[in-house]
């Protein structure tokens, strides 16, 4: 044995010929600190090994390396100096395996993501099996690659494949990655080590100059002046085009390339850890580092109550079809639970098959569909007008009209229809649970879950628990969220459960800066441009739907009057009065057509000041953002003292994942954390004036002061 860690070893498996093989104690190979520290001791000993004739790099899981720690990653950045040092000793790790005196081939199965990937481009030559998906997606979590990665890659697949492939954080299947030249050779699993070991005797023999192989990665780039020029201003323009100015890995990623295309490899990487060190320090890494591991907590804690369940969903119901029923079948059928659709009209049902067939036909055109699971997914939705249909289903997804008598009318008709032990669960957005409830004989097999519109597009369901709901309906609800490819966050009962109550405040301080003469369409600009958001509140609202917005203000009045009373003369009320319904009629806020060539257009049309009345006022940015941010923060903080939902995370989480808060600020508490709590209640204290939806809670003012974290890890 050459060394033997905890996570990796090496030794001799034929003549002169070593194999490093990872292969740490849990499911995963990936690159903590100890792995690292390993990693550099064992390459020491293979420097050191004067039997040494070649080395393969393996895995003894079925997957290589997923890539570093995330875990690690908080807690390290936040010592700035401790930052430095650790990339710049980790990063001259993966020197140790390029400079070893053999040929080094890498035997890649699965994920060679991250760190991973950075390990195998140390290599001479890399051969992967048909599972391998390798990529550098260091971006997504608002840094660039820090091992490497950004001085290899480039060299090895040239600055134009290298630069898409970082600043998009794509990964690459094992064709692909041949095609770009990121690998040497493709084989069966069953002949991944043989192929190495024959690659690595080759190089030995000198029937491969693995030499030549590897001197361009440790030579500035291979590209004149011109070149460079095209190259680099190309990506410059993508990546402002695709990122814009939040967020700045990718434009940090095309500046190492730029500044380390003249230099050698020590010169390159010194260049690769002055970026990532200082991207380490931006709020955009905190925030997407923190989306990360909220979401790892998230879906562990969604399997985790799935496992649990003790009823399997096999077959659903979808009460009200249209397009919400519609999409919510397609959904369940696509991912392979067969769905009975059934409502009491013909063209709902009609429209609802019509939404599913959309959907499949948008697939096939971009070729991510093919036409055989067109026909297997709409014959899994069986449309009827009978109750009896239903007779065999193990859950209901109710989704008629938003309105309590008719859902409890329906939710009562359809207990008397079901199998006694299948679920019943509500599709509705706003309308209290245990209210629902009420309707039930048995409500303990009753809860919400509420999907977001477009169902096949947002990921989030809320599972709504109310009082008298098991944890074995929950988990099993859970499990059926999961099995149609969501990602389930559980919320106790409230008038507008977690997304939808915090969602109003919002639109309310923006009803308010309405009232106060700003014009909605600078109002929609601040906040799509400068906060982030994806779109606007006037714009979201038109989205939503302005009836369907003006119905739920009578529902947060009703649950939160003090608070979220509703106005009557707000723009809201006065342009569902008008018909204005936004999208779905064509006119809202904005005016909605299409040009000549069929797609969309939004504009502002005179006729909508003669409803709202005239808007001349002017608002700096600053508090247009503070007016209609700090009361949407308030009431997540209220949400999460009224144990409404669980943890900071699943807070982020939700608003991430259901109304596309902007990532780079990394949902309502890590943005909060990374403003200040004290600054925040500072900012909120100027315009507790406007209202209580201003005003902070007494824990919160507790927890600034006393310098607290909302994060329990």
């Amino acid at each position: 044995m050459i060394y033997q860690g905890e996570n990796l070893h090496v030794d001799f498996i034929e003549d002169g010929i070593a194999e490093l093989q990872f292969d740490a104690p849990g499911s995963v190979n990936k690159f903590d600190q100890k792995t690292l520290t390993e990693f550099s001791t064992a390459l020491d000993a293979l420097h050191n090994e004067n039997a040494l004739k070649g080395v393969i790099v393996t895995s003894s899981k079925p997957t290589f390396i997923v890539g570093a720690d995330i875990t690690e990653f908080l807690t390290l950045f936040a010592d700035l100096d401790k930052t430095k040092s650790w990339v710049h000793m980790a990063s001259r790790v993966f020197d140790k395996l390029e400079d070893l005196p053999v040929p080094s081939v890498a035997a890649v199965s699965g994920f060679a993501l991250g760190g991973g990937c950075e390990a195998i481009l140390a290599c001479d030559y890399r051969v992967v099996d048909d599972t391998a998906m390798i990529g550098l997606p260091e971006v997504k979590l608002g840094l660039i690659p820090g091992f490497g990665g950004m001085v290899r890659l480039p060299r090895v697949i040239g600055p134009d494949n290298a630069l898409e492939a970082i600043t998009t954080g794509a990964n690459h299947k094992p064709e692909k990655a041949l095609s770009i030249g990121l690998v040497d050779a493709i084989v069966g699993q069953d002949k991944l080590k043989h192929a190495a070991l024959s690659m690595v005797k080759d190089a030995i023999a000198g029937e491969l100059d693995w030499q030549a192989k590897r001197q361009p990665k440790l030579k500035p780039l291979k590209a004149n002046d011109t070149e460079r020029l095209m190259s680099f201003s190309t990506a410059k323009a993508m990546v402002f085009a695709q990122a814009g100015k939040h967020y700045p890995a990718p434009h940090a990623a095309v500046e190492v390339v730029e500044r380390g295309a003249g230099e050698g490899r020590e010169g390159a990487l010194n260049i690769e850890n002055e970026l990532f060190v200082k991207l380490t320090q931006t709020d955009a890494a905190r925030a997407q580092v923190g989306i990360f591991l909220a979401d790892q907590l998230v879906k562990g804690k969604s399997k985790k109550a799935a496992k649990s369940a003790s009823k399997q969903i096999k077959r659903a119901g979808v009460l009200g079809a249209g397009i919400m029923g519609g999409g919510i079948a397609y959904q369940s059928a696509v991912k392979g639970v067969p769905a009975v659709m059934k409502d009491i009209k013909q063209e709902q049902l009609d429209l609802g098959l019509n939404e599913a067939a959309k959907i499949l036909g948008k697939g096939v055109q971009r070729g991510k569909v093919k036409p055989e699971k067109v026909a297997q997914t709409l014959n899994a939705i069986v449309p009827t007008l009978h109750n009896n249909e239903l007779e065999n289903v193990d859950i209901i997804v109710e989704a008629v009209v938003e309105n309590p008598k008719v859902k409890g009318a329906v939710l009562a008709e359809i207990e008397g229809v079901v199998a006694k032990d299948a679920i019943i669960t509500s599709n509705t957005s706003t309308i209290s649970i245990d209210r629902l409830a009420t309707n039930l004989k048995d409500p303990s097999r009753f809860c919400g879950m509420h999907f977001f519109n477009p169902v096949h597009k947002m990921p989030l369901v809320e599972i709504i628990r109310g009082k008298d709901t098991s944890e074995d309906t929950v988990a099993a609800v859970t499990a059926y969220a999961l099995q149609m490819g969501k990602t389930p966050i559980v919320v106790n009962d409230c008038p507008g459960f977690f997304v939808n109550r915090v969602l109003f405040p919002y639109f309310a301080g923006f009803s308010m800066l309405l009232d106060d003469g700003v014009d909605f369409p600078k109002i929609d600009k601040v906040m799509e441009k400068q906060f982030g958001w994806p779109m606007g509140p006037a714009y979201l609202s038109d989205v939503v739907g302005i009836d369907t917005s003006d119905h739920a203000t009578h529902v947060m009045a009703e649950g939160f009057p003090s608070r979220m009373p509703r106005d009557e003369n707000g723009a809201i009320a006065k342009l569902a009065a008008a018909n204005r319904y936004g999208q779905k009629n064509g006119k809202g806020f904005y005016e909605y057509s299409t040009d000549k060539r069929g797609r969309p257009v939004k504009e502002v049309n005179a006729d909508v000041y003669q409803v709202i009345g005239e808007k001349n006022a002017d608002a700096e940015a600053d508090e247009i953002i503070a007016r209609c941010m700090i009361p949407m923060f308030n009431e997540v903080i209220r949400c999460y003292e009224d144990d409404i939902v669980a943890s900071a995370e699943e807070a982020d989480m939700a608003l991430l994942y259901g109304i596309g808060f902007p990532p780079f600020r990394g949902g309502a508490f890590r943005y909060l954390e990374t403003m200040g709590l004290q600054n925040f209640v500072e900012l909120a204290d100027k315009y507790a004036h406007l209202g209580e939806m201003y005003q902070v809670t007494d824990g919160l003012r507790q927890k600034a002061a006393a310098g607290e974290s909302y994060f329990n890890s």
